[in-house]
């Protein structure tokens, strides 16, 4: 998101959509194969969480975080702009990770790559589940996916941007 009142904040977080930029399903795949644990403690939710968190405040982005494992909330914030309907997004968004096993964007995307879309075809509640962008599998070597990190705030290819940003800086620590 653009702040236009801010000029020290002159960069977006991701450009505007253009099909050119969107990522393909086979990029999307890689990211989930490339962003894998080796462990994820209580600590790391804390410390992955952080980031976000200090992410979100450079660029002054209105978004809440959230990360899930096995089912308990590890880690919550919300940042000034946020509202409690990205609460809401978050706990649809994480659904659909925690079902298909996929980052909330790709599976949305590959609705659309059937030229359909999520609400039409999944016949899933919308109401409970959301395949748009900003939640991700918290995959553990060895053991599959075991959690999301979800953000919500920012127009979906964003959010997702975000996450998977905060997961590549976190995991090449």
């Amino acid at each position: 998101m653009t702040h236009k009142s801010n000029p020290s904040h002159s960069q977006e977080l991701t450009p505007k959509f253009h099909p050119e930029l969107t990522p393909s399903l086979d990029e999307l795949e890689k990211e989930e194969r490339r962003l894998v644990f080796r462990q994820f403690t209580h600590d790391d939710a804390w410390e992955l969480g952080s980031l976000l968190v200090s992410m979100a405040r450079e660029r002054q982005a209105p978004v809440a975080i959230d990360i899930h494992r096995a089912g308990q909330q590890l880690f919550h914030a919300a940042l000034p702009g946020s509202t409690p309907d990205n609460d809401a997004w978050i706990a649809r968004k994480r659904r659909v990770v925690e079902r298909y096993g996929s980052a909330s964007y790709l599976v949305g995307a590959r609705f659309r790559a059937k030229g359909t879309t999520f609400e039409e075809s999944s016949r899933l509640d919308p109401d409970t589940y959301a395949a748009h962008g900003g939640s991700f599998p918290i995959t553990v070597e060895g053991a599959g996916v075991i959690g999301a990190v979800t953000v919500s705030g920012l127009p979906q290819l964003q959010d997702h941007r975000f996450v998977v940003e905060a997961l590549e800086r976190f995991l090449d620590r």
